[in-house]
């Protein structure tokens, strides 16, 4: 590495000194900034121009440089929130006549893909029995997985819904009709079909749901309550919180490698429908998005899946991962 200035350390000290006295920076933070003002020294040194002759143009180049070595966009966006913090104090200190990193950008970050179960996952849970729970326990918590899982719905939708259909209703279960009346994001209504597996689980749960010991008391307290469809012991409305919490710990039981959480089931209902049906448009309504491009992420994860099924299966795709850089470099 290029020596650096003895101007341009003596400035980095002492913008350093100036976040820890005046800023009040955490030590993790001051690490943090250090580690990215030795890089912009390195990056001005190699360039042979001092912290004050840099310019937009430069640092849009060694942004472009760190990107291309593989730094997240989210990574360099924390370099540049750095170098432009140090440059507006330089510009307060009288020692720059503008700030070069103003107006630079980060590269946009992708979007990250829903984490999606894999079927045979999904089922396992869905299909799993907790024999060390009560059955009171064990009906509420089956019923849960199997309407997340099966109806695809929100945790808000899930624990909104009533008993019965009525005017205050946020949504109700039709078991007749084997649908699910929901009141997602927006206020926007939706119907979405009840399958038999949750439609068996639900039954089950409603038959011994009236056992909870605090329910009539709960009643009393608050009438809402008593149309729940879901409830906790105490006899009230299942909490978003609580079904979280309940779904969480039922995965864990069930041993599978990752806890998985409600919205988790979500996308795992979406992909999973998307894979069986290539039905983009249906996914849509069956998820309330109101664009459909909020739903065309999941064609990202469909995709996915279809590229893991080639490379397993199709001879040509074998002796192309044979050829990869990361199976030669195993290899040697």
């Amino acid at each position: 590495m290029a020596e650096q200035h003895p101007t341009d350390e003596a400035l980095i000290a002492r913008y350093l000194e100036h976040a820890r006295v005046e800023r009040r920076l955490a030590t993790r933070t001051l690490d943090i900034y250090a580690e990215h003002l030795r890089l912009l020294a390195a990056k001005i040194a190699e360039a042979r121009l001092g912290v004050q002759r840099v310019t937009a143009a430069h640092v849009r180049r060694w942004m472009a440089q760190l990107h291309g070595a593989g730094r997240e966009p989210r990574g360099i966006a924390l370099v540049l929130s750095c170098w432009r913090s140090f440059y507006r104090w330089l510009g307060h200190e009288g020692l720059v006549a503008s700030n070069p990193v103003q107006d630079v950008r980060a590269p946009k970050a992708g979007r990250p893909l829903p984490k999606a179960l894999a079927v045979d996952d999904a089922v396992r849970l869905a299909e799993w029995h907790d024999a060390e729970a009560d059955p009171w326990t064990e009906a509420r918590d089956r019923a849960v997985v199997e309407m997340l899982y099966g109806c695809g719905l929100r945790v808000s939708e899930l624990t909104g819904l009533d008993l019965h259909a009525n005017r205050d209703a946020a949504g109700w279960v039709d078991l007749a009709a084997g649908e699910a009346h929901v009141l997602g994001k927006g206020g926007k209504r939706r119907s979405v079909p009840v399958g038999s597996k949750a439609a068996e689980a639900l039954r089950a749960w409603l038959a011994v749901r009236a056992d909870a010991p605090a329910l009539a008391a709960a009643a009393l307290r608050d009438p809402a309550s008593a149309a729940a469809l879901f409830i906790g012991r105490t006899g009230m409305r299942l909490t978003p919180q609580a079904a979280w919490k309940q779904v969480r710990a039922r995965s864990l039981k069930a041993g599978l490698a990752a806890p998985v959480h409600p919205h988790m089931l979500r996308h795992s209902f979406a992909s999973h429908v998307l894979q069986s049906s290539s039905d983009l448009r249906a996914v849509q309504e069956l998820l309330g998005h109101a664009n459909i491009t909020t739903t065309q992420v999941y064609t990202r994860l469909d995709f996915q899946h279809l590229a893991r099924a080639y490379d397993a299966a199709h001879p040509r795709a074998k002796a192309r991962n044979d050829d990869s850089p990361e199976t030669k470099a195993k290899d040697k």
